[in-house]
């Protein structure tokens, strides 16, 4: 099978095609022959050598996300058949025209969704999903604060949050974004200038509100804004960390508002706590991209032969939902 490795750590250049033994499943697995690789900002991190995969998963080899369809059954299966859609989380390797995976972390692809569209769901909505349900406990009527809402994991937030009826604020670097995330429902856009004062437009938005759950996805850089913002009881979810993982956190600021600050992560957690978000994701949320409340935001498909290219697209920030790499065509067999 064909892949795209990381010959060695550097700028997009070091990706190119390679060939791999086609994998086989062992009991309770499946081969799932993969039609689309998602993109995501933690792929840029393993190709500069900052973010190594957890043991187990190809080191030079990244992609965290595929939609595909099953090509062959290990032994013990039967939550899947030859033939079905799925799509998927994985720990590393999913830059491959084929991967093996629990059948248990699978998610079947709903009927009249397109896959290249079913290859931007998987990591964006998973991690959005659990972490503003399953850990923050987002209800309707609270207050959300999307960081970078016009990134993948940002636009599946505003979506999610919508479909309980909470008031949602994003911001963003960039107007075109804040703009098409206003069309997406955004409640409340705030561009952030290089003089750093999006907390108090955040605060002059919500006249005299305060923000209940914060989806932080930049880091360091807006710890303090982030602090001045927290109604009482606030959820503070760390879930990217572009601008920088250290700064100084006033905790005093967090007791008096009695708010949690929590980090969370997909790709590293173990094999049944993956397999357990996947049929709960199954089974609750994929209804609603059948019933048009969700919808997967692709912004562009590049051929998997162009993921250098995919990775500089996304690295000049030009993005708006998700990237994927496209194997269909490529012909390895």
């Amino acid at each position: 099978m064909k892949v795209v490795e990381i010959v060695r750590h550097g700028d997009p250049d070091v990706l190119q095609l390679g060939k791999r033994p086609d994998p086989e499943p062992g009991p309770g697995e499946v081969e799932v022959r993969v039609l689309y690789s998602g993109v995501n900002r933690a792929d840029l991190l393993q190709r500069r050598g900052q973010y190594p995969a957890p043991r187990g998963f190809s080191s030079d080899i990244p992609g965290l996300e595929y939609a595909g369809v099953i090509e062959s059954l290990g032994k013990d299966c039967g939550l899947r058949a030859v033939g079905e859609r799925v799509m998927g989380v994985l720990g590393g390797g999913g830059y491959a025209e084929r991967v093996v995976v629990s059948e248990r972390e699978t998610i079947g692809v709903p009927e009249g969704m397109a896959m290249e569209a079913a290859g931007a769901v998987p990591e964006v909505f998973m991690t959005a999903w659990d972490a503003l349900f399953r850990q923050a406990g987002l209800r309707s009527g609270e207050v959300v604060l999307i960081h970078a809402v016009g990134s993948g994991v940002g636009t599946a937030g505003l979506q999610l949050a919508r479909t309980i009826g909470a008031l949602t604020i994003g911001t963003s670097r960039t107007r075109e974004k804040l703009w098409r995330a206003k069309q997406m429902g955004l409640d409340e856009g705030v561009l952030v200038g290089d003089e750093g004062d999006w907390a108090q437009q955040v605060a002059d938005r919500l006249d005299g509100q305060r923000v209940d759950v914060v989806l932080d996805l930049v880091g360091a850089t807006y710890l303090e804004g982030n602090l001045q913002i927290l109604a009482s009881g606030a959820r503070w979810m760390i879930v990217g960390v572009p601008s920088g993982s250290t700064g100084l956190v006033d905790l005093r600021q967090l007791m008096v508002r009695r708010a949690s600050l929590i980090g969370t992560v997909l790709r590293a957690r173990p094999p049944e706590e993956k397999a357990v978000l996947a049929r709960e994701f199954e089974r609750t949320v994929m209804p609603l991209f059948a019933s048009g409340r969700l919808a997967p935001v692709l912004d562009r498909v590049f051929p998997a032969s162009e993921a250098a290219e995919a990775h500089r697209y996304v690295e000049g920030n030009n993005s708006f939902g998700t990237i994927v790499l496209s194997w269909e065509g490529m012909g390895s067999r």
